[in-house]
């Protein structure tokens, strides 16, 4: 399997690439497509078993070497998967072939997750960004999915009390969510799946960044050809200059030395041991 361009492979082939962990640094990355993800999402809530799916990009890699929690979140989700090309070209400068279609971004698998969501009636709620916002995300689904019972809340309640909190839960809890996105921004939004997931009745949490945002047309996805060239992070940069110039100007090459010297300094950290993926094999 090498990495090409090319990101539209017929849906048979994507179902015939295998699903994998992959040891890179200490970090186990879940080597899975998008329609492979929305199958262990659905299994979970065929089950009714709970599953976390998180997902590894530069960032969040970055914040598992800085934040021995997010580490930790990291570690025991059921799933994380590969959020990024960077990911993925680190792989291979680690010596794997592996193709790009194990890149499953948000912007390739939330269609897949939604579709099949609307195809068997599997209910969604949505926790994150502005009131407004929000509503207006859930408002262009409700036309798009008419099938997916869609419920949703804000992101601005304070986690730290405890009444604001537990009414969250209890409202997601109530409208008998079988998948949760929150979509609070990282590392706020796997800090609240850590501190909660053990008293929601979910069976499938997702940390969904600025999806609400993008769901609801406040944040255009980045250009298929910039995306395919691994360069969303230049575009996001340029669309939020201030917000974004420290994750990439310097986390990139922070992410860039780190891997290097994994490879050259210290190379029995830098071995890439593969393992099935747990979500699927329960």
């Amino acid at each position: 399997m090498v990495i090409t361009t090319d990101i539209k492979p017929a849906e048979c082939e994507l179902k015939t690439l295998p699903s994998f962990n992959v040891n890179l640094l200490g970090r186990r990355i879940s080597c899975m497509t998008a329609p492979a993800i929305v199958e262990a999402i659905h299994k979970a809530c065929i089950e009714g078993r709970q599953i976390t799916v998180a997902n590894y990009n530069v960032h969040s890699f970055n914040l598992s070497m800085q934040l021995p929690w997010f580490y930790e979140f990291l570690q025991s989700s059921d799933i994380s998967h590969c959020d990024g090309l960077g990911i993925l070209y680190a792989l291979r400068f680690m010596g794997m072939d592996i193709s790009i279609h194990y890149r499953a971004s948000y912007t390739l698998l939330m269609p897949k997750l939604l579709e099949h969501c609307n195809q068997n009636g599997l209910a969604v709620f949505f926790l994150g960004s502005r009131p407004h916002y929000l509503q207006a995300a859930l408002e262009r689904l409700r036309t798009t999915y008419p099938n997916i019972p869609l419920a949703g809340h804000d992101g601005y309640f304070s986690t730290q009390d405890p009444y604001q909190n537990e009414a969250v839960i209890e409202q997601i809890n109530r409208a008998k969510t079988q998948v949760l996105v929150v979509g609070m921004g990282m590392p706020v939004q796997e800090n609240w799946i850590r501190l909660n997931r053990n008293r929601l009745t979910v069976n499938a949490i997702l940390p969904g960044g600025a999806i609400v945002d993008r769901l609801a047309g406040v944040v255009p996805n980045c250009p298929t050809f910039l995306s395919n060239m691994g360069l969303e992070w230049l575009y996001r940069l340029y669309r939020e200059p201030k917000r974004l110039s420290a994750r990439y100007l310097l986390g990139n090459p922070a992410f860039a030395l780190q891997v290097a010297l994994a490879k050259y300094c210290t190379p029995s950290a830098a071995g890439l041991d593969i393992q099935p993926v747990k979500a699927l094999s329960t």
